[in-house]
């Protein structure tokens, strides 16, 4: 579910994101900008291996010594990501409504989508794949193995966002 907004401005619509994204990026999707078009098309499909990826982490089955690893790995990593990247919502949104950091006037109704809507429900992905991730390493045979690639996941996640950050990509 969380994939189909991505595809559904990737194909050209646009009821709805001017009032909850940034004016910016549904510029970018009004004018077809073949980038941003790409990146939608990416973002969509990594919201869909996502998905599966949570999907592999809830199941109950065993996956076998490599695939534990890279499941830990991975769910803690996305995990990290989605909690970083909606705290940064929320944070820079509550800036914003307690009037310590301004924006333009026209972005204050987005600043709340983010703040109140999108920034939350990032966060409460990344927790839910947090105890996913916490769940499944209970159920593996090779736990240390699998424990380790968890923590460089999520390590390599927060190192990879404070840099973002830092750069003033994130």
């Amino acid at each position: 579910m969380f994939a189909v907004p991505s595809f559904y401005w990737a194909l050209g619509g646009l009821v709805g994101a001017s009032s909850t994204v940034s004016p910016t990026l549904v510029q970018l999707a009004r004018e077809r900008h073949p980038g941003f078009l790409a990146v939608l098309w990416v973002t969509g499909v990594l919201k869909v291996v996502g998905g599966a990826l949570g999907l592999a982490l809830a199941s109950r089955r065993g996956w076998g010594r490599n695939a534990n690893r890279l499941l830990q790995l991975a769910g803690w990593g996305a995990g990290v990501l989605l909690v970083w990247h909606g705290m940064l919502f929320v944070g820079q949104g509550l800036l914003v409504q307690a009037h310590v950091i301004g924006i333009a006037p026209e972005l204050v109704p987005v600043s709340r989508w983010y703040t109140y809507l999108w920034g939350p429900w990032f966060v409460a992905g990344g927790v839910a794949f947090l105890l996913a991730a916490r769940a499944h390493l209970r159920g593996v045979a090779e736990r240390r193995d699998a424990a380790i690639a968890g923590a460089v996941g999520g390590l390599g996640a927060l190192a990879l966002s404070a840099a973002a950050l830092l750069a003033g990509i994130g």
